[in-house]
């Protein structure tokens, strides 16, 4: 099943394949690509083995760009970080339910704070965590990679996990996003859309070639 017309396809580019001593300038020049989102990867090299970026950094690219902060939490704990990140100005916070020990009140906070609230299921978390919060979420990620580093391959048994999740989300009627990040590319992005994923994290994919690429990048990944 396939991605309605009310949903078209969206591209969240994670700056972690970025060029770090130039974000702000990164930032600017996916946005004038095209990009839908911008997607921001922290880590903590404790949920996950790679330490990245914190509120700070949130901050500071937040006037660079007037499209929404796809903020990804890979820390744990995280409930003690939500309000730093809301107020560093992300649009959406997305939580691992390992990462906590309540993910229906980690959920309800990032609600409370305005934000569209997403879960992440890692590549061993099933799709059956979402039973009891699918009518609280604005997004569900799937991560087709293991988390904490970029340019990893694409796990193809996560296409049934992004199957099962498209199903639950027609069942619910509610509007809510599913996002697929790990080894997006020109070959794995039509078989995630196709799977029934509507938004695309692509961090190598994107940052490929330098500034002059990321139009024809994004472009690609969109299937255009």
């Amino acid at each position: 099943m396939t991605p309605s017309a009310s949903h078209p396809i969206l591209i969240s580019p994670s700056i972690l394949s970025a060029d770090f001593a130039r974000l702000g300038e990164e930032v600017r020049a996916i946005d004038a690509a095209g990009c839908d989102w911008v997607h921001v990867d922290v880590m903590d090299g404790h949920f996950v083995p790679n330490i990245t970026i914190g509120p700070m950094v949130v901050k500071a690219l937040r006037p660079h760009t007037a499209k929404p902060l796809d903020v990804h939490l890979m820390i744990a704990p995280v409930d003690r970080y939500l309000d730093a990140f809301a107020d560093a100005g992300a649009d959406i916070l997305t939580v691992h339910p390992e990462a906590g020990p309540h993910i229906h009140r980690s959920v309800q906070h990032i609600k409370g704070l305005g934000k569209m609230a997403g879960v992440v299921l890692n590549p061993g978390t099933p799709a059956k965590m979402l039973d009891y919060l699918i009518d609280d979420i604005d997004l569900i990620l799937i991560m087709s990679v293991n988390p904490g580093f970029g340019g990893q391959s694409f796990i193809d048994s996560q296409l049934r996990k992004i199957e099962a999740c498209r199903k639950m989300i027609d069942k619910s009627g509610r509007d809510i996003r599913l996002q697929v990040d790990g080894g997006i590319d020109d070959r794995t992005a039509p078989m995630a859309i196709a799977a029934g994923a509507d938004v695309l994290v692509a961090g190598t994919a994107t940052f490929r070639g330098g500034p002059d690429a990321y139009a024809d990048n994004i472009r690609r990944l969109r299937g255009g």
